[in-house]
């Protein structure tokens, strides 16, 4: 059987990359957009913080006087930005996989404090519009942007399956490139939202919205089932 053949569209960690290497699979890897950090003054924030994303946490981390937040709770999106807010200090009071579901606990449980959510350019509205309809104090501070870094893949390669870890990295690879066949590996529902805004199909979303389970649905995909003995 010939070798499964798979693009990320985002450069992945030593351990992620090693993950897919070990199964057998042909890797490439290309990142289809740029994160810059911004710089920001930190004199307005209030009684709450609102992360949803890891970019968001480190863009925080490289301003002076960000470790006087820590004393701050936290709300935020995605297991991994829980990880990385706790191994830096902060203490996380709710965590939830999806934007929707943080913006329905905080207007039906915790409407009555006050926020500041640090976001990126591209950030949909579902949170900072659940807030506003729900009357709550709230102030943004844009943290990072993210740009689209198109790039033309060789009309020479034929990719199985495809990762996609953002709408923007849809949005950048759609671009220059169509989609075929290849099965589209999307880290959560809103970036297979994206794509099947383009009405694209054989996509599949892990349970948990992380890269490494992402990396193990592609596995789990194209790794034969046992057949079952006498």
């Amino acid at each position: 059987m010939s070798q499964i053949s798979i693009l990320s569209t985002k450069t992945l960690s030593d351990e992620q990359r090693q993950v897919l290497l070990d199964a057998d699979f042909d890797l490439l890897e290309q990142d289809f957009i740029e994160i810059k950090n911004n710089l920001f003054d930190l004199n307005k924030i209030n009684t709450n913080l609102i992360f949803s994303s890891q970019n968001a946490v480190i863009s925080l981390m490289e301003q002076n006087g960000w470790e006087a937040l820590k004393t701050k709770p936290v709300f935020c999106v995605g297991i991994k930005t829980k990880e990385l807010l706790e191994a830096n200090g902060f203490t996380v009071d709710v965590y939830l996989d999806y934007a929707s579901e943080l913006a329905e606990i905080i207007t039906l449980i915790y409407n009555q404090q006050s926020y500041t959510f640090f976001s990126g350019n591209l950030r949909k509205e579902t949170l900072p519009q659940a807030l506003k309809d729900a009357g709550i104090t709230y102030n943004e501070i844009e943290v990072y942007q993210t740009t689209l870094a198109p790039f033309k893949i060789s009309d020479q390669e034929n990719f199985d399956g495809i990762l996609f870890f953002s709408p923007s990295a849809v949005e950048s690879y759609l671009s220059n490139n169509k989609i075929k066949k290849e099965f589209c590996f999307c880290i959560g529902s809103t970036t297979a939202a994206a794509l099947e805004e383009k009405k694209i199909k054989n996509i599949i979303i892990p349970e948990v919205p992380t890269i490494e389970e992402v990396i193990l649905e592609v596995i789990q995909h194209y790794t034969p089932m046992p057949e079952e003995g006498n």
